[in-house]
């Protein structure tokens, strides 16, 4: 088991400037339509942390050249994608959901399998859908066989994605490709994180893709060739709230430089959020900067479209000097961990007032006191305990590791911060 991490308390109001490495959601949906391109591709940025990382060896399964050269990756073009190898997905959502529906084109077998709690996490929706579109699959959660034959019929189907975006963007980033080109209909709930399907459209569509998502909930991939693309990859805006996030609850002022003037990113939601809770939020010269105010204010929110900043929104609102009500998120509980009652056993483990509701959280302004922050191997579980013992002393993250997955240098970063090096 790791050591425990002691959360450094901010002696005074923190005042940094940071860079934030790129974007996983970006780098990872570039890598796969790199891998199906019809000539090679370089990303420049891309993030390198325990999920892009994943997705490397995951594409190199398949018979793709991927070369690393720090935060410069290069793709080769292939003839065919290979079968008879083993894919590793850890807890990378995007690598066990975005890389079967390419896995279909293989010439063979391609075994997936992952960390224990990838196989709690849902997959029946995109491998029942890969079977409606022709495809052989054996299983229905991590571990499973696809049975590559080289190529796929594609066509129609309908699934219910209320579950995971991911569903989603999976099929339609591979959907090019399958004989008869792919429509996918959206039948149940909304569907949660919207934000990253626009993600995806808009790269596919970059990629030289005819999308049609004209029609609600129906999204509709045209057949041919997916364009070779030099990628540029923007910041990671989620990694980017924590240290946002810092300001906000120690009345100090942090920079993030790189920040988009256009963005499909979710985590460009927390300009509002923060906005809201009392922050001064200003963009200029392709920098955020947020100067936190006195006291946050407690917050009333759907966060449907903009999941993964609850941790983050969380951690504030146990800062904040009123209540606060987070909505729209029951899906978390699919997520890396149910983080809906991780963040509510963790908050109440430290004296906090934290109780989940139908769909996400309440939580109510008591003093806290230090103790153990469980990561349950959730790198946004961690950061969210960073951010508390910001302003808690003795806060003591089990696995601040964890935080790999996206950030590879997170402890340093923030220490970094807190000394105004960064």
């Amino acid at each position: 088991m790791p050591q425990p991490w002691s959360a450094p308390v901010a002696p005074a109001p923190v005042h940094a400037t940071v860079a934030i490495p790129g974007s996983k959601s970006i780098t990872n949906r570039a890598l796969v339509l790199a891998a199906l391109a019809d000539g090679p591709s370089t990303l420049t940025g891309a993030l390198r942390g325990r999920d892009a990382d994943l997705m490397f060896a995951a594409l190199r399964a398949l018979g793709v050249p991927v070369d690393v050269d720090g935060e410069t990756v290069r793709v080769g073009a292939t003839d065919g994608l290979r079968g008879g190898g083993a894919v590793d997905c850890g807890l990378a959502g995007t690598v066990m959901r975005f890389v079967p529906p390419a896995a279909v084109l293989a010439d063979g077998e391609v075994r997936f399998d992952g960390d224990p709690r990838a196989r709690e996490r849902p997959m029946g929706t995109v491998l029942n859908a890969l079977r409606g579109l022709g495809a052989v699959v054996e299983g229905d959660a991590l571990p499973f066989t696809v049975v590559g034959a080289g190529g796929i019929a594609g066509g129609t189907v309908t699934i219910d994605a209320s579950a995971s975006s991911q569903f989603v963007s999976g099929l339609l980033l591979s959907g090019a490709r399958y004989d008869k080109g792919l429509t996918v209909h959206h039948a149940g709930k909304p569907v949660p994180s919207m934000p990253h399907i626009d993600m995806t459209v808009d790269m596919v569509r970059a990629a030289g893709v005819a999308v049609d998502d004209s029609e609600p909930n129906t999204w509709r991939i045209a057949p041919g060739p997916v364009r070779a693309v030099d990628w540029v990859i923007e910041p990671d805006l989620s990694n980017a709230t924590p240290f946002l996030a810092a300001a906000a609850v120690t009345g100090g002022v942090v920079t993030v430089t790189g920040w988009p003037a256009r963005t499909t990113q979710p985590g460009d939601a927390i300009r509002d959020i923060l906005a809201r809770m009392g922050a001064e939020v200003t963009m200029a010269d392709g920098a955020l900067t947020v100067r936190g105010p006195a006291r946050l204010s407690g917050v009333d929110i759907d966060l449907h479209d903009v999941g993964e900043l609850t941790p983050t929104v969380a951690a504030l609102a146990v800062c904040a000097d009123g209540p606060s009500r987070l909505r729209g998120v029951a899906h978390l509980r699919g997520h890396e961990t149910d983080r809906l009652a991780a963040l509510a056993a963790e908050i109440t483990t430290l004296g906090g007032a934290a109780e989940e509701t139908e769909d996400g959280l309440a939580i109510s302004p008591v003093e806290l006191h230090g103790g153990p922050w469980r990561a349950y191997a959730d790198h946004r579980m961690a950061t969210a305990g960073a951010i508390v013992g910001l302003v808690v002393p003795g806060v003591e993250v089990d696995d601040i590791g964890t935080t790999a997955k996206t950030l590879p240098d997170f402890p340093e970063m923030w220490s970094r911060m807190l000394t105004g090096a960064n």
